[in-house]
């Protein structure tokens, strides 16, 4: 019996050593990396300690055996055990997955706004006669600029400039070498230079999906400088935690692109965000974000829809930064919310934005100006034109709502 509890004891030992090796190496690979050490020193030597702690696991889960020829085989065993785990973590460590694209091509239309905050940004400007009221500046955030602005430069009306843009770190826009530097603050004092850039005294928003946080943080921060918002399937103000930060939109993307190789930026990131940037590269995490959102690409439409390639280049390291905002004050600004039946964005995330009317738009998705373009146009001009549109949002969605409550 005491022999049993203590060969017991060794194997409960072993397991947890070997379950906390990658937690040390993750530990150690960080540390160094807090030293400025370089990519290739942190890597080998984080790996070096998963890799001992590794093996005496190993020894600690099989016990010791009598025969001087049976130590031999169980040291000859559990090397090969080591080996072929130690090479396949480190393989997805060290290796930079293939097919990372090259930048965005430019787009016909394209230019540049050099802001005094630091940020270079990619945009494109639809004017149709002498600007005379307030210009409509669209937040998407997805990379498409020409996609972007042939639809919804079809607002450029009534005296009104429509400017697409793509934020600092997606797109064809600049990145960082701090990814500390993203995050909702900069994006609302960027487009605050664009304001002034554009000598407007006040703008009009149209944020969709990710883009409505940014425009709800800009509303809240700066009320006296918005003439109306629209909130088209707006996301949650305060988004729900997701794995390693990358959003997984909807139903059918359960697990985002993750392997070690992205388990090591992400706590890079947590520690010294300059050495993610240096290990993993811009190409790279873009390129993960694209697949996410490939495989997530059906999600933005109603079931039976047909599917449109997502744009590249939506932005990585951008995508990973916080995002949480506080849902503004009353502010007398004119709101519009547009929600589509099967949009996969809650019900409850127009909750805290401001009331306004909402129009609810049957047979679409998230992506409901793809899907019924017809009435979403029809909603945003009559809204922009000052008629009263839409109905009073509700708590509860209507009868026949496909999305998550």
């Amino acid at each position: 019996m005491r022999r049993f509890l203590r060969v017991a004891g060794r194997l409960v030992c072993g397991l947890a050593v070997l379950l906390l090796s990658p937690v040390l190496g993750l530990a150690t690979l960080a540390g160094m990396a807090t030293v400025m050490a370089g990519p290739q020193v942190f890597s080998v030597t984080g790996l070096a300690v998963f890799a001992s702690v590794f093996y005496l696991g190993l020894l600690l889960c099989v016990p010791r055996p009598a025969a001087r020829w049976a130590r031999w085989a169980r040291a000859v065993a559990l090397l090969g055990v080591e080996a072929v785990v130690v090479w396949h973590v480190c393989a997805q460590v060290l290796t930079e997955p293939p097919g990372t694209p090259p930048p965005a091509a430019r787009v016909e239309g394209q230019r540049e706004w050099e802001l005094p905050t630091g940020s270079r940004l990619a945009y494109v400007r639809v004017a149709a006669g002498k600007a005379s009221a307030a210009p409509v500046v669209v937040l998407q955030g997805r990379g498409d600029l020409a996609g972007d602005a042939a639809f919804f430069g079809q607002l450029a009306e009534g005296g009104r400039e429509v400017y697409v843009y793509d934020a600092l770190g997606t797109g064809r826009s600049e990145r960082l070498r701090d990814p500390r530097g993203y995050g909702l603050p900069r994006d609302v004092s960027d487009l605050e230079a664009i304001r002034d850039e554009l000598g407007a005294e006040r703008l009009v928003l149209v944020g969709h999906g990710e883009g409505a946080r940014l425009a709800a943080a800009y509303l809240g921060a700066f009320p006296g400088r918005v003439e109306r918002v629209v909130f088209s399937s707006p996301a949650p103000l305060r988004p729900p935690p997701t794995v390693l930060g990358f959003p997984a939109p909807g139903e059918s993307l359960r697990v985002p692109d993750v392997d070690a190789r992205m388990l090591v930026t992400h706590a890079l990131l947590r520690v010294e965000p300059q050495a993610a940037r240096a290990f993993a590269g811009d190409g790279e995490l873009d390129a993960r974000l694209d697949r996410t959102r490939a495989l997530a690409s059906a999600s933005y439409h109603c079931p039976g829809a047909k599917l449109t390639p997502e744009p590249r280049g939506s932005g990585g390291y951008a995508s990973l930064a916080p995002r949480d905002v506080e849902p503004p004050a009353a502010s007398g600004v004119p709101v519009l919310v547009v929600k589509g039946s099967c949009d996969f964005q809650p019900w409850s995330s127009i909750r805290d934005y401001p009331r306004g009317g909402l129009v609810y738009v049957e047979d679409a998705g998230h992506a409901v100006y793809a899907d019924r373009p017809g009435p979403y146009l029809k909603a945003l001009r009559s809204f922009l034109a000052g008629r009263p549109t839409g109905t009073p949002a509700g708590d509860r969605p209507p009868p026949g709502y496909l999305g998550p409550a």
